[in-house]
């Protein structure tokens, strides 16, 4: 039987793969935008800590999803190559390393929450309040890592949907729960902002154990050994050849993330809680297009195994008109309705929100053009295992360009400066990823088989 990956038409198969993937990332940026929602009705202070705990939770995000792209890149590239074996060994290592990882960061949960917040905080309300979320988002993190290795296994064999109701799941009890437990509705204990850690917790939960019946009560294409399995280094090598550079640059976010705070909490910490509004709602702009590049990786890593270098190019030049499209609606949206974005997280009315909002909010925008360039030609790098290619872009945009032109713009010219590195930082990545793709094609791709 031939596998879609390799014959079906690829506009079709595009959308075929990503829809359900960006279905499920379309809900995961709506289950962090009410969460932020919820809490903005606390307070600033209260937003405010949750974003400098975004952060920390974008460095255990990163380790996941950067893992799981790398276990996803090697399963589709062995099932290209016919080599189904290899790609059940695949499997087996990457749910393992899952554990593995929560551990490290349940320990971090345990012993670094407080000191963590006391480096970006000594306002005693954000330092409280953020300690106990972290603690419990870090203690609760199993559920993450190995829901995440999960969908990417069943990913990798061009299953989206299975993935797709995992995600809806988990973010459907989160979006239930966070009232409940942010203001005590009904029977429920009022928690505040350690609500919205429990509701997110208990949704990733559930997300997990629908995942794990799923990958071990349904068949695939390959399987995942839990007895007689015995740990090959040649293949966590292979993972992490793609997964380190992911999560690299997932953390490299994070390392942005926390440069910016830093910078914006100088002028005001209601620039923090801007930047944490900014965050949410750009995710529901990337998100969809993460879940297009999630559809787009395993055809990319398939044939690209299978050394068809005509579906690798049309997937990848479609894979971006695709991108490109949402990143402009997002754009238009962003640049017209700024002030009504805003109102939904403005709980108390206040003025210095929209004055600092509003700018921010349009500025930053700017940025979704060229991103949708580089994410797409990320997931070309990812797709033919030349990860670090793409790490090189994240350090170039995010350490090298946002912020140090941040931090420059803000002391020349002030804080509604500093919101223009972001735009300014990707057309240094743009510039970079050019450089590189005609590397990579001259050197790889131009010689694959049509």
């Amino acid at each position: 039987m031939q596998n879609k990956m390799g014959n079906m038409p690829v506009g079709r198969l595009i959308l075929n793969m990503a829809w359900p993937a960006m279905l499920s990332m379309m809900i995961l940026a709506l289950y962090n935008i009410v969460d932020s929602f919820f809490v903005a009705r606390i307070g600033e202070e209260a937003l405010a800590a949750i974003t400098y705990i975004f952060p920390v939770q974008m460095v255990m995000m990163s380790c996941a999803i950067g893992t799981g792209v790398g276990i996803n890149s090697l399963i589709s590239r062995r099932l290209g190559a016919r080599k189904i074996e290899e790609a059940n060994l695949a499997a087996s290592h990457g749910y393992r390393l899952s554990f593995f990882n929560w551990a490290g960061f349940a320990l971090v949960g345990i012993f670094l929450s407080r000191p963590i917040m006391e480096v970006m905080t000594d306002t005693p309300f954000i330092l409280d309040e953020g300690t106990k979320y972290m603690t419990i988002v870090l203690i609760g993190s199993l559920f993450v890592f190995v829901q995440v290795t999960s969908e990417k296994i069943i990913q990798a064999t061009g299953n989206m949907i299975f993935p797709m109701f995992c995600s809806i799941l988990g973010a459907i009890t989160n979006i239930v729960l966070d009232p409940l437990l942010i203001f005590g509705i009904g029977p429920f204990p009022e928690m505040g902002v350690t609500g919205a850690a429990v509701s997110t917790v208990t949704g990733q939960l559930f997300s997990m154990i629908l995942g794990q019946y799923l990958l071990f009560g349904k068949k695939h294409p390959v399987k995942v050994s839990l007895r007689g399995f015995k740990w090959q280094g040649s293949i966590v090598r292979d993972i992490y050849a793609v997964g380190f550079p992911a999560i690299l640059m997932q953390c490299i976010g994070s390392v942005m993330q926390f440069g910016m705070n830093m910078i914006l909490n100088s002028f005001t910490e209601t620039a923090v809680a801007v930047m944490g509004v900014y965050g949410r709602l750009q995710s529901f702009i990337f998100m969809p297009v993460f879940g297009l590049n999630q559809g787009v990786l395993p055809i990319l890593g398939f044939n690209y195994g299978a050394k068809n270098k005509k579906r690798l190019m049309e997937t990848y030049k479609k894979g971006f008109i695709f991108a490109f499209s949402i990143m402009a609606a997002g754009l238009i949206v962003f640049q017209l309705f700024p002030h009504e974005i805003l109102s939904a997280f403005n709980a108390q009315g206040s003025q210095d929100m929209y004055d600092i909002g509003v700018p921010a909010l349009r500025a930053v925008s700017w940025c979704f053009l060229p991103a949708s360039y580089g994410i797409m030609t990320s997931s070309v790098f990812q797709g033919t295992g030349h990860g670090f290619l793409s790490l090189w872009s994240s350090l170039i945009r995010q350490l090298v360009g946002v912020l140090p032109i941040a931090y420059i713009l803000g002391k020349l010219y002030g804080l509604n400066a500093v919101w223009w590195s972001f735009p300014l930082a990707e057309i240094l990545g743009t510039t970079y990823l050019v450089i590189a793709f005609v590397w990579l094609y001259k050197k790889d791709i131009s010689k694959l088989e049509e």
